[in-house]
């Protein structure tokens, strides 16, 4: 991942980024090309960025003096329980005074957990540390976006297979997948900033709520790896373990599918279990996802 360095931090953004890691390298282009203000923290303070490490436990605010003022501070580290958004926001609050900064938050589709389709106003699991600490922050006028399965650049589905996937008893638990490209993920954050500043949000107020971000596709996890384990150009240069590996995952899914009585894959939707409905996020800021695996 190649960072570009930031110019000297101004005393004021329209955008704060709290952890510039993995989807920093698709949001700060499209930041510089949208011409919005930024800056971004590291625990380093590499690349240009502000040095700054949050202490969920800390309530000392010497290190937030470092920070510029911000219309919006995105979140992109998880916060875990009760405390730690209300602390987060407090500490800003107490070395920013200015009329209103809006606080966004990127978490996890995992907090979704009941079976068939869910969407953004379907009920999490309130158990779960991270959907606390986003109910936290929601409380305080927060957005939060619920981002599917990451991936692009470096980061692709197939090289999740060998871990998620390393028995056939494994595998045959597996039904719908979701993702969302980090293009994308950053086209939804600058979305929902330009959506604020300009009043065009097309359903109601972006914040005080929660949003699932996907590409709008639910993928069937048997037809994925079935695509992805087949030959390829590169075959007659592989060696016969890669062959057996590719193999012995297609000879598991024609046996699952003799099994569970598929004729065709991909499955019937019914048969995929969760699902992830994020047509009311892209509606909401007027636009539409532009990656999918199926590209």
């Amino acid at each position: 991942m190649t960072l570009r360095a930031i110019p000297s931090t101004p005393s004021n953004v329209t955008l704060l980024v709290l952890g510039a890691g993995w989807t920093w390298q698709f949001l700060q282009p499209l930041l510089i090309k949208e011409k919005i203000t930024h800056a971004a923290t590291t625990t380093t303070g590499h690349d240009g960025t502000i040095q700054f490490k949050f202490d969920p436990d800390c309530t000392a605010i010497e290190a937030y003096k470092a920070l510029p003022k911000a219309k919006y501070v995105l979140v992109t580290f998880p916060l875990k329980g009760k405390g730690p958004s209300a602390r987060l926001v407090e500490c800003y609050n107490k070395t920013h005074s200015q009329e209103v900064t809006r606080w966004i938050q990127l978490g996890s589709t995992g907090i979704f957990t009941a079976d068939g389709w869910n969407d953004s106003s379907s009920p999490i699991d309130e158990s779960n540390e991270r959907g606390i600490a986003e109910n936290e922050l929601i409380s305080l006028g927060g957005c939060v976006l619920n981002l599917a399965g990451l991936y692009g650049a470096s980061r692709q589905p197939g090289n999740w297979i060998a871990r998620v996937a390393k028995t056939k008893e494994q595998l045959a638990g597996k039904g719908a997948l979701h993702l969302i490209h980090g293009t994308d993920v950053a086209r939804g954050v600058v979305g929902v900033v330009k959506s604020d500043v300009e009043g065009k949000e097309t359903r109601g107020s972006l914040f005080g709520r929660r949003w699932i971000v996907a590409d709008c596709v639910s993928y069937d996890w048997w037809l994925l790896v079935w695509e992805l384990m087949g030959e390829t150009s590169e075959d007659e240069d592989d060696d016969e373990s890669k062959i057996e590996e590719r193999t012995k995952y297609r000879k598991w899914i024609v046996e699952l599918m003799e099994e569970n009585g598929i004729r065709g894959l991909p499955r019937p939707m019914d048969a995929l279990g969760r699902k992830l409905d994020a047509r009311d996020f892209w509606k909401a800021i007027g636009t539409s996802p532009r990656h999918s695996m199926a590209r």
